[in-house]
């Protein structure tokens, strides 16, 4: 009876760990042509709650940086291949993550520690899938993210330091 009991607890919970994907992204310094330095990856997970973006980065400056879906599956040009922000319903607006008016690959912004890592978590409850976001890139921004279009547009981020597409 112990062995049945058990083998179902293991096949309720090999169930549970297959209802949601997990996509790792790795990210590199922007360049103007080809793949800049590594800097690590970030791990996109889907949770119930929306997709979950956990850093594992290394080599930054540290404080809080942009982070956004852009359009475009490329980061050649200095970044500037990615296009703008992911945006499928064209709203025009810089809103942040948590607010339905604005670009949907507005993300939370990336905190970097004192030592040029970044491994806290974000989360995008607007982005419930990630084949919404795949063929797009990933894009940290050297400057943070206000998540408005004033005083500056784009949350005021800086220029675009690190990449990845998402596949």
């Amino acid at each position: 009876m112990k062995l049945i009991s058990f083998t179902l607890a293991a096949a309720c919970f090999s169930l549970g760990t297959f209802a949601f994907a997990d996509t790792t992204i790795p990210l590199y310094t922007t360049v103007d042509k080809g793949m800049g330095t590594a800097v690590g990856e970030v791990v996109i997970s889907e949770t119930k709650y929306g997709l979950l973006f956990t850093p594992r980065l290394h080599d930054l400056a540290a404080g809080i940086h942009g982070m956004h879906v852009h359009q475009n599956p490329s980061c050649a040009d200095k970044g500037m291949a990615a296009g703008g922000h992911f945006e499928p319903n064209k709203t025009g607006k810089h809103s942040g993550a948590y607010d339905d008016s604005g670009h949907l690959g507005d993300l939370p912004a990336l905190t970097v520690n004192t030592d040029g890592t970044a491994n806290l978590p974000v989360l995008a409850p607007r982005i419930k899938k990630i084949s919404e976001i795949t063929g797009h890139a990933l894009m940290i921004h050297a400057g943070g993210d206000n998540y408005a279009d004033q005083p500056e547009k784009l949350g005021g981020g800086g220029a675009r330091m690190v990449c990845g597409v998402i596949k």
